[in-house]
């Protein structure tokens, strides 16, 4: 079996080089002549065949060789046709001999995805740590430099390389650093004990870090089974934080982590921080007594916001709740900027698409479609839209964007992404119809927008041809390209601006400060936007980076407007 993985399994980077090649700072001249400058011993020499072929490249680009080369001969006085017809003779029986070795189907399966994964060996730690390992680490015993085990990962001996994507994460994320520094000697989170279920990587490695410093306990589980960057969550680990994540998670794992990080036998949370509501859920359902005597739930994805509102309607929300996602400074710079960044990233990375003529379809034009089909326009891609809400297929329409349904041109499209956090947005009617080669993903945070379940029947072939790239191929032999099985793109298969989440995170932050602090009956059993102030606040924090410099109302100007010099600049109504 070990030679069956050496013969097969070996990436580009493993197969050997010939000695006899030639050093790359060895002049061309020494080459040719088999001699250098200085110690002939120290000479490295070409290969006879690979000799004889650069001196008959060499000869041709003097008046002399050309000549030479209408007569058919070498510099060699050997015909050029002889000497490259050995060189093709030799080369074509090692790929011979390579290809008799017939590995097994399982050796197979190991070389295709070692060169399928050499395309996305550029993704950083987030992304190619994942596919070759499958196995899960909950049956295995990691422990720290310092003795603590209290944690579930793939690797701790990543610990070294998650710090450092931590640290350059820490560059672009000056609000959270500042507000280390100023309120780390105040410690507003001490005796706060936060579980959080969010993507993990070295952005919210930041986050969490910060509101331990801040003066929080902390315990972490992951919102996406293809988010986590191993690596991080090693770092965080030996850090001291408990986290129970690893990338590539099954369904099973997903909730096992949840429940390991609630750690409600031993450790008792009094503040959630949640994006999905998958943790909240869970809480909710399996411990009641614990959800009731916490002091607060904060949520940033759409997704979990609408099952708090859901829960406040029916009279069920028994602590006060902050959403986050529809806060400014997550609404409009998170799910804008961000996803107008990242979604050409996962695009490329996963199908090494060219964007310019592609007809694509983005069903939602909220800020995450916005943000898509701006970046997708300007690589001069062809950009249809589908809404339910008239005023944003109003926007879209006098943004330039034909406003359409699914049906009426999915036979031609190139592409489909969706981005409405609603469920079934893509039905099996619209897959069947769809043509050989198109692509399918969603940047919405659940995986419901696909309908997933139709495409997992017996007639349907699943082929995984890169990691998070699957080819759903029907009876005929059409396929459509499935990324990340339909959940989040840009986090599973990509990274992300680490300056705007510098944003969200910090609004998170700031979130779980107030409800923490906030003195009795401030906040009711419902659901609250952060306060304006907090939100200039943040937006505030990051403004020295690009040197910006507001003006200051005067004390009339002021007056006139009905407003303080200091802020809020505008009512709680208005509409950025």
């Amino acid at each position: 079996m070990a030679e069956e993985k050496e013969q097969t399994g070996a990436s580009w980077e493993d197969l050997p080089l010939p000695d006899d090649y030639p050093e790359p700072h060895m002049e061309d001249k020494a080459v040719l002549n088999g001699e250098a400058e200085g110690d002939k011993d120290q000479v490295v020499k070409c290969s006879p065949n690979l000799l004889q072929m650069l001196k008959a490249a060499e000869s041709r680009w003097t008046p002399q060789g050309q000549d030479r080369d209408r007569a058919g001969v070498s510099g060699t006085g050997e015909p050029v046709t002889e000497a490259l017809k050995t060189d093709m003779q030799i080369q074509l029986t090692d790929e011979k001999q390579e290809f008799n070795k017939r590995p097994t189907k399982a050796g197979r399966r190991s070389l295709s995805r070692s060169i399928s994964q050499s395309s996305t060996d550029s993704y950083s730690s987030v992304c190619s740590d994942s596919s070759e390992d499958e196995s899960t680490p909950r049956d295995k015993l990691q422990k720290t430099s310092m003795g603590l085990s209290d944690f579930c990962i793939k690797n701790i001996k990543q610990a070294d390389f998650g710090r450092r994507e931590i640290e350059i994460a820490q560059q672009e994320m000056p609000a959270l650093m500042v507000l280390r520094k100023r309120a780390g000697g105040e410690k507003p989170l001490a005796g706060a004990k936060i579980v959080g279920c969010t993507h993990i990587t070295a952005q919210t490695a930041v986050l969490i870090e910060t509101l331990c410093a801040l003066g929080a306990q902390c315990r972490w589980a992951a919102c996406n089974i293809f988010s986590t960057q191993n690596a991080v969550a090693a770092a965080l680990a030996e850090g001291g934080t408990s986290v129970f994540a690893w990338r590539g998670e099954s369904e099973d794992d997903f909730w096992w982590c949840i429940d390991k990080c609630v750690g409600a036998e031993t450790w008792q949370p009094n503040m959630i921080l949640d994006d999905g509501g998958d943790l909240t859920h869970w809480i909710y359902k399996k411990y009641p007594a614990l959800f009731k005597k916490t002091k607060g739930i904060v949520e940033e994805s759409v997704t979990g916001v609408y099952r708090l509102y859901q829960l406040s309607k029916a009279g069920r929300l028994c602590v006060p709740a902050m959403n986050v996602n529809d806060s400014v400074t997550k609404q409009k710079f998170d799910n804008l900027y961000c996803c107008k960044e990242s979604i050409l990233d996962g695009l490329k990375r996963t199908t090494d698409i060219m964007f310019g003529g592609k007809q694509v379809v983005v069903c939602g034009y909220g800020e995450v479609g916005k943000g898509c089909c701006a970046a997708l326009k300007a690589l001069g891609a062809v950009v249809y839209v589908t809404e339910v809400d008239p005023i944003c297929a109003l926007q879209a329409c006098m943004d330039g964007f034909r406003v359409i349904k699914l049906n009426e041109v999915v036979r031609q499209v190139d592409m489909v992404i969706t981005c409405t956090g609603n469920k079934n947005v893509v039905g099996r009617e619209h897959l069947d119809r769809m043509k050989n080669g198109c692509i399918v993903c969603n940047m919405g945070h659940s995986n419901t927008e696909i309908d997933l379940v139709s495409l997992r029947t017996a007639e349907l072939r699943w082929e995984r041809v890169r990691p998070q790239v699957d080819h759903v191929i029907w009876p005929d032999g059409k396929r459509i390209v499935l990324l990340a099985e339909g959940r989040l793109l840009n986090l599973s298969c990509s990274t992300v601006p680490s300056f705007v989440l510098s944003i969200t995170a910090t609004t998170q932050a700031l979130a779980l400060i107030e409800l923490y602090n906030a003195p009795e009956g401030r906040y009711k059993q419902d659901v609250y936007l952060l306060p304006k102030k907090m939100d200039e606040y943040v937006a505030n924090l990051h403004l020295p980076t690009f040197d910006a410099h507001l003006t200051e109302l005067t004390d009339d100007q002021a007056k006139y407007l009905g407003i303080s010099k200091h802020g809020p600049f505008k009512p709680n109504y208005y509409r950025y």
